[in-house]
């Protein structure tokens, strides 16, 4: 139903009986749904959590029960068995004669009784805005009602026309005009009282329109709407029957900003005020929510309208407007912002260092609003003690100690703290003679150096494990090299004993323990033990394997297969318990022709994600799916939008996707569009960006760019929610592929690094100022892979190496170049590799 058909369909309807739909009297309370010596204002604070003042109070409630959270009808107490709090029904409600209908059949005395009774009876019974079902039986229907006053205004429109200058007004106030001339003329005796006589002497019947409402007549009024039964109807009466409505809203409340912590619940009231104020409408993003079954966004609005979001998270941020059914003009816009406590990770966790070196702790922290570090050393603060020697950089993210000594020994604490929570974590520094190898010096060279932060480079001969630092290979996994549980080679030899270059498609890192990686021409995946450093089994999946994508929240790899090269057999598998390394189940999905998946990366704010989405490159709509139970959720169209799905992306900040549409050969690129994750429809296009989305690693950068298109687009997601373009950079060609990197001089920014379609170079950008730099003479990009290696990615990838690495990787065609990115410059190149298009970074974090 459209926005404003809700109000339309009460006008369609009839004026409904004051009693009944509670809005038109504005004598009628508000409350009447509350518990017993609870008012609305009560309830709205028990469930506000915004931190404005005077939101926070819970008068009448035990102080348990000042975060629990009742439904209507309902109201919390201490359970006497275990002292907690609990939601009981009523007992009762105060004695008042508003009687509502039920979605049950049923008319109750007022809204209380009708939420009580549904607390009684363990059932959802909504109100039913509907005289129907008060007026069962009589010959004046509601339909004919409404047709008799549509026809009551059109007559007096004809008999007695509004003046020149009244007929400039808006439509609403032509309207009450309108209405008050009718009841003028009804009133014969001028009493200001219209009597059943006074109504039945109306001129409709000398017009001979009379029959054709059936049953209606201008006396009808008095049954339908004579508010207090006294056989009169009042100007006020008159006003409610046809709907004539005057709204106000202060200037002041026309923007209202609230601040939510996350997991907590809000609401948000409507500050459009009038006596005959038709229902709220809710809008987001310019969809209304009121006829949406959202399980966080609770769709009894409430007595005064008001709209209660529960368990909020950062996908809820943004802007919510609120009107009055029929008059969008006039609308109050609620800016919702979230904060989120600190999250913070350290790096080293442990570290051994010679006396006269340099060392760096480096501490990784996220938050809204941004949360600020300090650093104590044992206890005490490291602040007081800032020297040529010891200094913080990156806005105190990284503590630095230029020449270690023994009394630098210790265990630094990171602390991150903003308005709404505060994190901590320790980094432990040891300093030691190189003779004496303690414990802490064993971990940190044998597990620090040898196991943890490598780039695994799956090329035509074998696994190259690479370290960054020593810049040099650490081990090759040669393709004859045996898989250990079954004995096969890596990559197996031709027929007749002919060498192959061994074919690799995705790759993914399951929790730094292992990397699961597609072989599409031997439809397998191997599994490659992290801390041995072997390959440990392979896992025989359907044909043609080309993309892995692994869902951490539920710990398990999908894979997508093609069946063939023409991508005419797809399916869409999912191994399980995949960081166990073996023991896993390899499970088919329901989903058929499939060509592409996307499944948002978690982060440390977001650490578990439920759905997924699947698309075909033929059919115009996304698929929503529930990752636990495999099961398709929702079909989003986009037909109307034109789009065919290629790509997407997402961002937790305001829980918008990115969708990248097709491009057609004869056609320019069509805009990116948005598609809202709380209300799963499409927003429209995001503005005229094109290419592929690509998000930050926090969600608050969007850089789109395409191996088709000399521009790279740079936005930005506020912490409102809001989604604002920064710059639009030309480049000398297409952008190949992208990857992030913290900044090391600002500890809440990044860098992008882009790699171009056919030049030696590589891009970088500062993403907060747009200054810009190339990297020169990295030698030729591998070549562009034909028809046999269809599922190959970006002809020059770019990986990063991970929250604190400082290094990148990017392959040419017989080489791997190593990028300082502290430095912005080449750490080393890598002679002899070819096809080092498949890259997979495992950390320690």
């Amino acid at each position: 139903m459209k926005p404003g058909c809700f109000w339309l369909h009460l006008t369609l309807l009839g004026a409904s009986l004051p009693a009944a739909l509670g809005w038109m009297n504005p004598g009628t309370s508000r409350g009447l749904n509350m518990g017993v010596g609870e008012s609305r204002e009560e309830e709205s604070r028990r469930l506000e959590v915004t931190r404005r003042e005077g939101l926070s109070g819970h008068r009448g409630l035990p102080a348990s029960c000042r975060k629990k959270f009742c439904s209507h009808g309902s109201r919390c107490a201490l359970s006497r068995e275990t002292g907690e709090p609990e939601c009981r029904c009523l007992e009762a409600c105060s004695p008042s004669y508003v009687p509502v209908c039920g979605s049950d059949g049923r008319v109750y005395e007022n809204h209380c009784e009708l939420h009580r009774a549904a607390c009684l009876l363990g059932k959802k019974i909504v109100i039913v805005h509907s005289k129907d079902c008060f007026l069962k039986g009589n010959p004046c229907t509601m339909a004919d009602y409404a047709r008799l006053k549509k026809a009551l205004l059109a007559l007096q429109t004809r008999l007695q026309p509004l003046h020149e200058g009244d007929s400039r007004q808006d439509p609403a106030s032509q309207k009450r005009l309108l209405v008050e001339s009718l009841f003028k003329d009804v009133d014969v005796d001028g009493d200001g009282h219209l009597s059943h006589s006074e109504l039945a002497q109306h001129m409709l019947k000398e017009q001979g329109l009379e029959e054709d409402f059936l049953g209606c007549s201008p006396g009808d009024l008095l049954r339908f709407d004579d508010d207090n039964k006294d056989g009169l109807l009042t100007l006020h009466e008159f006003y409610t029957a046809f709907q004539v409505v005057q709204l106000s809203l202060a200037p002041e409340e026309r923007v209202s900003v609230a601040t939510v912590t996350v997991g907590l619940s809000t609401v948000l009231t409507c500050a459009v005020r009038g006596d005959l104020r038709p229902p709220i409408v809710w809008k987001r993003n310019g969809l209304a929510l009121n006829f949406l079954d959202l399980e966080d966004i609770n769709q009894d609005f409430g007595e005064d309208d008001s709209l209660y979001i529960t368990k909020v998270t950062t996908i809820h941020m943004g802007n919510y407007t609120c009107h009055a059914s029929g008059y969008e003009q006039l609308f109050q816009t609620h800016v919702l912002q979230v904060n989120v406590p600190p999250v913070i990770r350290v790096y080293p966790e442990t570290q051994a260092q010679e006396p006269g070196v340099a060392a760096s702790l480096r501490c990784h922290a996220e938050g809204i609003p941004m949360p600020r570090i300090t650093w104590l050393k044992n206890g005490m603060d490291v602040s007081t003690q800032m020297s040529k020697q010891l200094s913080l950089l990156a806005n105190g993210s990284e503590l630095h100690i230029g020449s270690v000594r023994y009394e630098d020994t210790g265990a630094y604490t990171c602390i991150a703290k903003n308005e709404v929570g505060v994190d901590e974590d320790i980094s432990s520094l040891f300093i030691e003679d190189s003779a004496r190898k303690t414990l802490a010096n064993i971990l940190w060279r044998e597990e620090g150096l040898s196991v943890g932060n490598m780039f695994y480079i799956f090329s035509d001969d074998g696994i190259i494990i690479l370290h960054p630092v020593d810049c040099e290979i650490q081990r090759h996994l040669k393709p004859t090299e045996k898989i250990f549980m079954s004995y096969e080679e890596i990559c197996p030899q031709r027929e007749g004993g002919a060498t192959q270059p061994c074919q690799w498609a995705s790759a993914v890192n399951v929790r730094h323990r292992y990397i699961y990686v597609a072989q599409p021409t031997l439809s397998r995946v191997l599994v490659v033990d992290v801390q041995a450093q072997k390959v440990l089994q392979s896992i025989g999946v359907d044909p043609l394997p080309a993309k892995l994508s692994y869902d951490k929240s539920h710990d398990q790899v999908w894979v997508l297969s093609w069946g063939n090269v023409h991508k005419s057999q797809p399916s869409l598998q999912v191994i399980t318990e995949a960081s166990t390394g073996q023991g896993q189940h390899l499970i088919r999905t329901p989903f058929a022709g499939v060509d592409d998946f996307f499944i948002p990366p978690t982060n440390l704010i977001i650490n578990h994600v439920r759905f997924g989405f699947i698309f075909n490159s033929s059919d115009p709509a996304v698929h929503k799916v529930d990752l636990e139970t495999l099961m398709l959720l929702k079909t989003i169209r986009l037909q109307s939008h034109g789009c065919l799905p290629q790509a997407m992306a997402h961002t937790h900040l305001g829980g918008y996707f990115f969708i990248q549409c097709r491009q057609h050969s004869s056609s320019p690129a069509a805009p990116q569009l948005l598609l809202d994750s709380v209300t799963d429809a499409v927003v429209g296009p995001n503005g005229h960006v094109t290419g592929t989305p690509h998000t930050s690693p926090d969600g608050r950068f969007l850089v789109s760019a395409a191996s088709s298109s000399p521009q790279l687009h740079v936005q930005e997601i506020t912490l409102r929610g809001e989604i604002q373009t920064l710059y639009d950079l030309k480049v000398s060609q297409g952008v190949s592929d992208v990857a992030f990197q913290p900044s090391f001089t600002q500890g809440d920014q990044y860098y992008v690094y882009a790699t171009l379609e056919t030049e030696p170079d590589l891009l970088f950008l500062e993403l907060s100022t747009g200054k810009t730099g190339m990297l020169k003479g990295l030698k030729e990009p591998p070549a562009p892979a034909g028809p046999a290696r269809a599922w190959a990615g970006p002809r020059r990838i770019v990986r990063d190496s991970g929250l604190f690495g400082q290094y990148l990787l990017t392959p040419a065609r017989e080489s791997l170049f190593l990028i300082n990115a502290r430095q912005n410059a080449p750490r080393c190149e890598v002679a002899g590799v070819k096809g080092g298009t498949t890259v997979v970074w495992v950390g320690e974090v």
